[in-house]
């Protein structure tokens, strides 16, 4: 039997276990302590821009508890990328609004501006209301067209809550994804660039929305000698000690980057010779990627054979792959939500292949992946 290769397995970097013993030493094992505290601030100077970041049980959670600092209510519409997770669109259900989503564009698989600027002008005119927010996603780790992205939402004056679950470490003209809209959520799930098992973060521009995403994930008990709520709270806050493993992992967040774009770079040479592959990547020095999961595109009418049979073939091979995020407007759940845009996500999610990218995988497992691709292709 082989050894399974995993598309992106958990990596710990050595020191996760001392900020955990800590935690337990000093009996800090409840949603608050120092490794809270001390996660939210390596957050905080590593993504610069004065911000401000509540650490809490997932990306999830920080997607909706953005949503509710913007004002989201029931019947709202929030205009949301379409090729993405499925945790992208979900908060906007949870609290009764409704998605609309938008098609990408071809460089960067994200958001495409000329069809947000579509789904703002068609919504407003048939809702006779403007969008509430905009979620654009920094997919796989590749920064979003995010000039673009502000420009617009700027001019009709509709904050932006970034999704950079996956982007985590990858620039846009030097500024780190998820410091340029109002809010951004980030995920430290397993298979993430960094993890602390579950796990996410809301990064806030002020030191009062930042305290009101604590005061809801806790609760939302008012300032009082007994319990008393006032608002909605939930139960979203980061424990202690993942925070500590959260510590750990932010120590090697930067070789954990450095691994990933290593990984790119091994595809990269191992398909310039493979006629009909194309590898996802930056169309400019403008962006940076952690190539969170290096991905491709496979021209079928090029090299005669497809995403679908490749991944089976790999599988055979005890090698993991994914096809890309099926388009949001196209799962029975969302099959009813507005669209604006064209075919590009639905055209890549048929083509498109998602690769072993974790920062682990050993020099052999590379090794044993290219032997069953150069095979593939060669049969």
């Amino acid at each position: 039997m082989k050894t399974k290769i995993w598309l992106s397995s958990p990596h710990m970097g050595g020191n996760e276990q001392k900020y955990v013993n800590e935690a337990f030493a000093t009996n800090w094992v409840a949603p608050l302590g120092p490794n809270v505290n001390g996660f939210e601030s390596d957050l905080e100077q590593f993504l610069g821009q004065d911000v401000q970041v509540a650490a809490l049980s997932s990306g999830t959670a920080a997607l909706h508890l953005g949503l509710i600092n913007l004002g989201v209510e029931a019947g709202d519409e929030v205009i949301c990328q379409t090729m993405t997770f499925s945790a992208s669109a979900n908060p906007i259900a949870y609290l009764g609004a409704k998605p609309v989503f938008v098609d990408s564009e071809k460089q960067t698989w994200n958001m495409c501006p000329v069809a947000l600027e579509e789904a703002i002008k068609a919504r407003t005119i048939a809702t006779g209301k403007k969008p509430k927010a905009i979620i654009p996603v920094h997919l796989y780790g590749m920064p979003a067209q995010m000039d673009a992205i502000m420009e617009v939402a700027n001019r009709y004056e509709i904050p932006v809550l970034e999704d950079a679950a996956e982007g985590l470490g990858s620039t846009y003209k030097g500024q780190q994804c998820g410091t340029f809209g109002t809010m951004a959520g980030l995920s430290f799930n397993g298979n993430k660039i960094i993890t602390t098992s579950g796990g996410g973060a809301l990064v806030c521009n002020t030191k009062e929305q930042k305290d009101h995403t604590v005061f809801l994930s806790t609760q939302a008990r008012d300032n009082a000698p007994h319990y008393q709520h006032s608002h909605i709270g939930y139960n979203y806050r980061m424990s202690n000690i993942l925070a500590g493993v959260g510590r750990g992992q932010m120590e090697v967040l930067n070789d954990r980057i450095a691994a990933r774009r290593a990984n790119h770079a091994f595809y990269q040479e191992l398909f310039a010779s493979i006629e009909g592959v194309t590898v996802f990547s930056e169309p400019s020095a403008d962006y940076f990627s952690n190539h969170w999961l290096s991905c491709i595109t496979i021209d079928e009418a090029v090299c005669g054979k497809n995403r679908e049979q490749l991944r089976l073939a790999l599988l055979e091979e005890e090698i993991e792959t994914r096809p890309l995020w099926k388009p949001m407007h196209k799962q029975p759940i969302f099959e009813d939500a507005p669209y604006y845009g064209g075919t590009v996500a639905e055209e890549l999610f048929e083509i498109g292949l998602c690769l072993p990218s974790g920062s682990n995988m050993t020099a052999e497992e590379r090794e044993r992946i290219a032997t069953a691709i150069r095979a593939f292709f060669k049969a």
